[in-house]
């Protein structure tokens, strides 16, 4: 009998959580798993969905309203029941909707992976609901050791496991040929000559796209074909657009939408960066340095683990916007120190972030978990 995973996500958008739960639904292997996913929002026709379907994930999407859906328990009941999962594995906010039908239908592993600092990951209420589960049923998960950390200080509980976040490497180095930078820059109407900056996040506070774009003027003013494409949806960007008119950048700067083709994007690029005021450990990053681009990011989180100050980029403190500017200016106004940065980058790709390492990882959590609960319910009967 194939073990029954379900993971839950808010939605099917690639964003971080959802796509690291989609590559391990993926990654796992299909003659021991059977594999379903739960999305509280529905997008049917875009997103993971296609992806999911091809690697033969069931999918749920339980059509949620906005804001607080009490319709969710009943619905996230019914998917269970259907399912009857051995583990269900929940993400970002979820929690809230599926602990109890769990509890109530004897789910008999749960893990929750923790994709941002704790903090920051849910609101008041959640990280009430968070702290009591985790000393309930709930196994949690770190990706990276600042996410641990902010675990122990905000829920006082021993350090969880910790897996970090994996990405199809290959991927993303198979999309950065000679041929691909140039043809992506051609179909946009970019020049060759021209310096991409790029930075793909939602247009949140998370991300700091205000400091971002300061720190991208004073790079503008000094080289003129340097150009930010911003790659993204959300609801600042009508903000920043009058922003970027305001530091007269609007012809530098270029609003890219929400992608479904970040690697060819990525290919075209020179630089990446990331002015978030806190993150977890971002694939945004990784997928950039599979890509051989240098990084300029803000020391946040998890990003120091990823980026190598001074050999795959540079990082600057949160808020700093000068020492942000100079970091921009100086990988790009040196080809060499791009090229060099972007080939450490690659490297560490290739050694740290292949998503195998990752799923691997997860199998074995599972299987322990399993084998937990198992030894548990025999110690039990025994007693009895």
């Amino acid at each position: 009998m194939r073990i029954r995973v379900l993971h839950i996500t808010p939605s099917l958008v690639p964003y971080g959580a959802e796509r690291l739960a989609a590559n391990v639904a993926c990654g796992l292997d299909p003659q021991r798993f059977q594999v379903g996913m739960v999305s509280l929002f529905a997008d049917p026709h875009s997103g993971l969905a296609p992806e999911l379907r091809d690697y033969g994930v069931q999918i749920f999407q339980l059509d949620k309203r906005g804001g607080f859906d009490p319709r969710m328990y009943g619905r996230v009941t019914e998917v269970l029941r259907q399912v009857k999962p051995h583990i269900v594995h929940t993400h970002n906010y979820v929690m809230r909707y599926t602990l109890f039908p769990c509890l109530r239908e004897k789910t008999p592993v749960q893990v929750h992976t923790l994709h941002n600092l704790a903090e920051h990951e849910v609101d008041r209420v959640g990280r009430w609901l968070h702290a009591w589960a985790f000393r309930q049923k709930v196994h949690p998960v770190s990706i990276a050791e600042k996410v641990s950390d902010s675990y122990e200080v905000q829920y006082h509980l021993p350090r969880p496991v910790m897996i970090p976040n994996g990405i199809a490497v290959e991927r993303f180095v198979r999309a950065g040929s000679i041929e691909g930078r140039s043809e992506w820059r051609r179909k946009a109407g970019i020049s060759d000559d021209r310096i991409l900056f790029l930075c793909a996040a939602r247009f949140f506070e998370q991300k700091n796209h205000r400091m971002l774009l300061n720190a991208f003027a004073a790079v503008a003013r000094q080289i003129p074909t340097a150009l930010l494409l911003l790659a993204g949806d959300g609801g600042l960007q009508p903000e920043l657009e009058q922003l970027t008119g305001q530091l007269n950048i609007s012809d530098q700067v270029r609003f890219l939408g929400r992608r479904e083709d970040m690697p060819e994007v990525l290919a075209a690029a020179d630089v990446f960066t990331l002015a978030s005021h806190w993150e977890g450990n971002p694939l945004s990053v990784m997928e950039a340095m599979a890509a051989g681009l240098p990084v300029v990011a803000t020391s946040v989180g998890g990003v120091p683990e990823l980026v190598e100050h001074g050999r795959s980029g540079f990082l600057a403190a949160s808020g700093d916007t000068a020492g942000f500017s100079q970091a921009l200016l100086e990988v790009a106004r040196d080809s060499a120190t791009l090229r060099r940065m972007g080939e450490a980058a690659a490297q560490r790709a290739r050694e740290k972030f292949d998503q195998r390492d990752m799923v691997r990882a997860y199998d074995r959590l599972y299987m322990n978990l399993l084998s937990a609960g198992e030894q548990s319910k025999d110690r039990v009967g025994r007693a009895a």
